[in-house]
């Protein structure tokens, strides 16, 4: 280890302290969503407001809408609502980009969710609207520490997989042994006093299963090597790795090291809506079913003095209809290829605010082989190929059959896989996966996959801003060009979630009533 510098060692403990979500709280960038029902005063009038995108945004904003009394036409280019909240099931479609329509053929019951599928404790008003539209929600196990990491490479600790709880342990066993010594000799140059340092020692010890002497040795929490059992089975703790074979097999890096329980949005205890998170879109449907058109692709957005026009391709050909004002929730690199006559700001806003890559497989298996041979209950396995990672499903456990998640990447990883056939995803994502689960061969039935950035009316997975396009650009759309207002998760800083859509839904909304009640808002602004 003398190759391993103070900076090194400091760089590598900053991952222990949490990321960079702590840092936006500090800084006031993230907040829950108000968990309330959406109660104002005043009447729509039957004012028309037409919506385009039948997403959580759009089905939310004509929900609440309906219920003030305005008249919603929602235009959905698809046959099916949801946009992004969206449940891969037997006989679910996709068409993306230079592919031809693939189907999925899994067993009736088995799903996967290929957009949102966790609910954070946080994130109250989605969990609100689930309340609200009766969906039911249980448990979703984001952090177990029974899953894998799984490092290809060159190092001692390569290209075998690891649990994370092996690694979590020796990882915080090395470091605060550094820093209990650094803080017993006063290397860290500090004012204090004899009894804060111990009571600081006590907790690294703690922290890091520390002995008297503050030296890490492996303890029952990383895990047997033997199991314990009765009469003469006491059980074999595992020997700890040592901190350089970590260090040197990437299981540190920064981009593969994840400590999911200490980032903000994916604390324990999280959410899914029982039988898929599509149930929360089919919710909001049933309540605004009346005002949903579906297979309209729009194709202009027009400001008028008095309303606005829409133009839209259906079966029947062109058609057009008018409205008071306009909500479009459309992801940005769909409207961004629109006509309209918006202004130069609007456009340039539009233009520059960046998607992500994203995409994922499911894979179905005749059995649960992760639960029956490897005690692995939900839960996420960690990689750093281009699988990135998997996920293990946090329902029907003990069942017969099931499907994880065979990849989620993102960026350039996304794109990579994105370019494949589906054949040949389905290839590279068993290929992958069985170096981690042997079972593969013999339990694999069928997959489907889903790339976001090569899906039509989405092209890409959620807006991801830069300290410019957040500062200059996202403002422009929180605000409406003339009768045309934006919504989405785009428009928060709750990009990537639900509760974003929700959030901007309601801003907007209110944001709507208050101009045709000419009345200020008083509801906050997305942040």
């Amino acid at each position: 280890m003398k190759t391993l510098t103070r900076r090194d060692f400091l760089g590598k403990g900053a991952m222990l302290a949490g990321g960079t979500y702590p840092a936006m709280l500090a800084l006031g960038l993230l907040r829950p969503a108000p968990a309330h029902a959406f109660n104002m005063e005043g009447s729509g009038n039957g004012k028309h407001i037409v919506i385009l995108g039948a997403g959580l945004a759009g089905m939310a904003s004509a929900y609440e809408l309906n219920k003030l009394g305005y008249k919603c036409t929602i235009l959905e280019a698809r046959e099916r609502t949801g946009g992004r909240c969206w449940s891969i099931r037997k006989g679910s479609t996709q068409t993306e980009s230079g592919q031809p329509t693939a189907t999925a053929n899994f067993d009736q019951g088995q799903y996967f969710n290929a957009g949102p599928s966790r609910i954070p404790h946080n994130h109250e008003l989605t969990l609100h609207y689930c309340k609200e539209l009766g969906v039911p929600i249980q448990v979703y196990n984001n952090v177990n520490e029974g899953a894998f990491y799984f490092a290809e490479g060159k190092g001692p600790l390569s290209n075998k997989k690891i649990r994370v709880r092996e690694v979590h342990s020796d990882i915080r066993g090395y470091m605060t042994e550094m820093l209990a010594k650094s803080i017993d000799h006063g290397a860290l140059d500090s004012s204090l006093t004899k009894e804060d340092g111990e009571k600081i020692i006590e907790y690294l010890k703690a922290e890091g299963g520390l002995d008297v002497d503050k030296l890490y040795k492996a303890s029952a929490r990383r895990g047997y090597s033997e199991l314990y059992g009765a009469a003469d089975h006491p059980g074999k703790i595992g020997e700890a790795h040592k901190l350089a074979d970590l260090i040197h097999s990437g299981l540190m890096d920064p981009d593969f090291y994840n400590v999911a329980e200490y980032t903000y949005e994916l604390q324990m205890t999280m959410f899914q809506a029982v039988g898929g998170m599509d149930m929360i879109a089919h919710a909001l449907e049933q309540k605004v079913a009346q005002s949903i058109k579906t297979g309209a692709e729009v194709t202009d957005i027009t400001n008028l003095p008095e309303g606005v026009k829409i133009t839209y391709k259906d079966a029947k050909g062109q058609q057009v209809i008018n409205a008071d004002l306009c909500i479009c929730t459309l992801p940005l690199p769909v409207l961004s290829n629109i006509s309209n006559n918006f202004s130069g700001d609007v456009s340039r806003a539009i233009d520059y605010i960046e998607y992500n890559k994203t995409g994922k497989i499911g894979l179905q298996f005749k059995r649960r082989f992760w639960e029956e041979d490897e005690h692995i209950y939900g839960g996420i396995t960690h990689t750093n190929n281009d699988l990135t990672q998997i996920f293990y499903p946090s329902y029907d456990y003990l069942g017969k059959k099931g499907i994880l998640i065979g990849y989620y990447n993102f960026n350039e990883k996304a794109e990579k896989i994105g370019a494949l056939t589906y054949a040949d995803r389905e290839k590279f994502a068993l290929e992958k996966g069985r170096l981690i689960h042997p079972q593969y061969d013999k339990e694999f039935e069928n997959s489907f996959s889903v790339s976001w950035h090569k899906t039509k009316y989405n092209m890409g997975g959620w807006a991801v801003y830069g300290t410019e396009t957040r500062k200059n650009q996202y403002p422009v759309l929180t605000k409406p060009d003339k009768n045309v207002y934006f919504a989405g998760e785009h428009l928060t800083y709750l990009n990537a979630w639900m509760a974003g859509a929700f959030e901007s839904a309601r801003y907007t909304v209110a944001a709507i009533h208050a101009r045709v009640n000419e009345q200020r808002s008083n509801y906050p602004a997305p942040k």
